[in-house]
């Protein structure tokens, strides 16, 4: 054995004598003390900027100036004053040590910028075009001329390298240029000014203006970057961003939709769909940086396309939102603070020209947005406002400032003084802000969309996006399916026609002609329902056959891929005694993540398992209300469907009279009970005009409510009923109330029945 292992010790010793020789060419890991001295300042850095941000946010200031403030107190302003040798010890002049932290800190700058795109609204900037592109312009040619002449006089000593003063002035002047929309969006919405018609256009005029500034920042850093100016700089830079920004809005645009799609609907949930957002953002990041283009707008303008599509997670943007908002943001923000020294502001010299900084800066934005809103058509008030909001630089000054001390274009000294800037500027803005903006005088026709958009925000069907229309064929579905075309023609929704199919295949067949027959069933059933919703052709429709343990999982498992409304028909098939559907529709209506709605068509079943129905002619849909919530549904869904196809609302309330035995009751006392009945039908029957239909309203008495609905419904020749209900649930069956279940067993017309979970 030990003649064994003196013979391996013998054969190892060149191996190891290799490997040391070429032990320079190893990768060593991180060292004990980097690593801690990088956890040390991570958790400074965070406690106090987090603290800080929070303090600003109770005295109405933007969190980021707290943050901000954050780094300066533990730079050399502060912390480097009163304890100078611990000071050092923690944020040691180390360049292996800066760089774990500055890898930190652009992710910030990544995240940042992401979450920015994301809340980026490509729809406001065109619906506000003009005027937002007058007052961007504005507000960037006059900051961008000043500023670049601003640059052109400075003094050498603020100069990296004086021999690249163009390059500095052109830097400077897009610096200057640059508006902070996370800023302006925050004091708006302190205000609850940002649906305001001077909110949006301050919103699309700063996201604009920054769009139109990361494209020159871009410009700009390629100058720096090659070293030098010339034509061919210039030339490559814009046309590679002009390149960058067509492909990434036409083809691009299709791209990222199709693959958040595929994710959604083949892998699903948050995760999922911020893990793609973020791979997508960092591979345009990598693209834009390897085109001689900043990294920051391959970031940002992914955000803008993630933010576009439909398929992606709300969910999934608030919680990156969150993490950035809580962990990278303020660490890029306070780390860049870090950098600012305050004593060396108060030398006479770069206080002076400091102060003439922050003047240019703050006239050239006030006067270039002030033209550009009063050109565009805006008031006096309101020009001073835009002037006030887009004068806010916040994060990304400093986003700006980074990347000019890491091209080498700015000094620590210009540095300090651009954050200066951004710190002084979003401290500016929350007070200017509320003076003019309390000086505009909302028109009548804002105020009317105002209180639409109110309305839409508290509507059932407005936030129905996506729905699920399970079908196995029969007549029940194909009208179901015409209601959901009915929907689509109002308003703009997804639809996802779905077979389920269950893994349990007949005895008597092979596996192969059991799944050919019920292929070819598939096909038929997705074709009946597509040709029966008859969509609009910006309506999107997916079919899919998916296989599961039964059919009600394959539903519920689809179903919880973020859709709002799952469509049924009820079953052709005698169903159980004991369930008010069938065992899959009871099922899926138990367990649904979001509204379900049941239709029973009353129609002859015919021959054959798919035959197709005529397409219904609705001239009156009735609608029965007792003023809850579910009520409020029915009559939207009953509304969206009339205004498209010109059928009478009849919204009723039955008002249940007294038993016999309780004769002594007087009737003069349902006078008040008729009063509010009156009420709460004008109250629904507003809904229902609001969205376009033709409302009338019917009070009824009786001792039935149901019968009375039922003898109603009959005498008028309604065609279809639309119920809302909530979920009742009594020996594991779906239960929706008696007056429900006997209107679903005894009416003669079509019947749907809407619940939210």
């Amino acid at each position: 054995m030990d003649a064994h292992m003196q013979n391996l010790s013998l054969m190892l010793v060149p191996v190891l004598a290799a490997q040391k020789a070429a032990g320079d060419g190893l990768i060593k890991p991180l060292g004990h003390h980097e690593l801690l001295l990088v956890l040390v300042q991570l958790s400074l850095l965070l406690l106090v900027a987090r603290g800080l941000g929070e303090l600003m946010r109770r005295i109405n200031l933007p969190p980021v100036v707290g943050e901000l403030l954050a780094g300066v107190l533990l730079g050399p302003s502060l912390f480097g004053l009163l304890l100078p040798d611990l000071q050092a010890h923690i944020f040691p002049k180390s360049q292996e040590q800066s760089n774990l932290l500055s890898v930190i800190s652009w992710l910030g700058v990544l995240f940042l910028l992401i979450v920015t795109g994301l809340e980026t609204d490509l729809k406001l900037i065109l619906r506000k075009g003009k005027t937002a592109l007058l007052i961007s312009l504005g507000g960037i040619i006059v900051p961008f001329i000043t500023g670049f002449g601003l640059g052109w006089l400075l003094p050498d000593s603020f100069l990296a390298d004086p021999e690249k003063r163009l390059v500095f002035s052109l830097f400077i002047a897009t610096a200057m240029s640059i508006s902070a929309v996370p800023v302006i969006a925050k004091v708006l919405m302190d205000l609850n000014l940002i649906r305001r018609d001077i909110g949006q256009v301050t919103l699309a005029a700063g996201m604009t203006d920054d769009t139109i500034g990361w494209i020159l920042l871009s410009v700009v850093s390629g100058l720096a970057s090659s070293g030098k100016f010339d034509l061919g700089t210039i030339f490559h830079s814009v046309s590679a961003a002009i390149l960058f920004l067509a492909i990434a809005f036409t083809i691009g645009r299709t791209i990222v939709d199709q693959i958040l799609r595929w994710v959604d609907d083949y892998v699903g949930g948050i995760a999922a769909s911020m893990s793609v957002v973020l791979i997508l953002s960092l591979s345009a990041a990598a693209l834009t940086h390897a085109l001689g283009l900043e990294a920051a707008l391959g970031a940002f303008v992914l955000g803008i396309l993630a933010g576009q599509s439909r398929r992606f997670s709300n969910e999934a943007g608030h919680m990156l939102e969150v993490f950035t908002a809580s962990f990278l943001a303020p660490i890029f923000f306070a780390s860049a603070g870090l950098k600012v020294n305050l004593l060396a502001l108060l030398v006479p010299q770069t206080l002076l020209f400091g102060l003439i900084v922050l003047a240019v800066a703050c006239v050239g934005k006030f006067t270039g947005a002030y033209l550009g809103s009063r050109v565009g058509g805006l008031s006096h008030w309101e020009g001073l406002a835009m002037g006030s909001g887009m004068n806010a630089r916040g994060a990304m000054e400093i986003v700006v400032a980074t990347i000019g001390l890491s091209l080498g274009v700015l000094n620590p000294q210009m540095y300090s003084i651009i954050v200066m800037v951004a710190i002084v500027t979003s401290l500016m803005a929350p007070p200017l802000l509320r003076w003019t903006l309390s000086k505009v005088v909302m028109s009548e026709e804002e105020a009317q969309r105002l209180e639409q958009e109110e309305q839409d925000s508290r509507s059932f069907i407005k936030q129905i996006h996506r729905i699920l229309i399970p079908t196995s064929g029969g007549t029940n579905i194909q009208l179901a399916a015409q209601l959901v075309g009915y929907m689509a023609h109002q308003n703009s929704i997804e639809v996802t026609s779905l077979y389920a199919l269950s893994d349990k295949q007949p005895q008597k067949k092979g596996r192969r002609a059991a799944t050919q027959v019920k292929d070819t069933a598939a096909e038929e059933a997705l074709a009946s329902v597509a040709e029966e919703m008859q969509l609009p052709d910006n309506t999107t429709l997916q079919t899919k056959m998916e296989f599961g343990r039964s059919k009600a999982e394959v539903i519920l498992n689809e179903a919880n891929k973020n859709y709002d409304l799952i469509v049924l028909g009820a079953s052709e098939q005698i169903r159980p005694q004991k369930t008010l559907f069938n065992l899959l529709v009871d099922r899926v209506v138990q367990e649904a993540p979001c509204a379900t709605m049941v239709v029973k068509s009353h129609l002859p079943q015919a021959k054959g398992e798919i035959c197709k129905i005529a397409q219904q002619k609705l001239t009156k849909i009735l609608v029965p209300t007792v003023g809850t919530e579910y009520s409020k549904n029915a009559v939207e869904m009953a509304s969206t469907i009339a205004a498209q196809t010109g059928a009478l609302v009849m919204i009723v309330n039955v008002i249940n009279l007294p038993q016999v035995e309780y004769i002594l009751y007087e009737q003069r006392s349902l006078t008040p009970v008729k009063e509010i009945a009156h009420d709460l039908l004008e109250q629904q029957a507003a809904i229902g005009r609001n969205l376009g239909a033709d409302v009338k309203t019917y009070i009824l008495q009786g001792t039935s409510p149901e019968r009375e609905i039922l003898k109603f419904a009959q005498t008028q020749e309604v065609d279809l009923i639309i119920l809302g209900s909530n979920i009742r649930m009594v020996t594991g069956r779906v239960f929706f109330g008696h007056r429900v279940d006997a209107i679903l067993s005894k009416a003669h017309c079509p019947v749907a029945v809407i619940t939210v979970p």
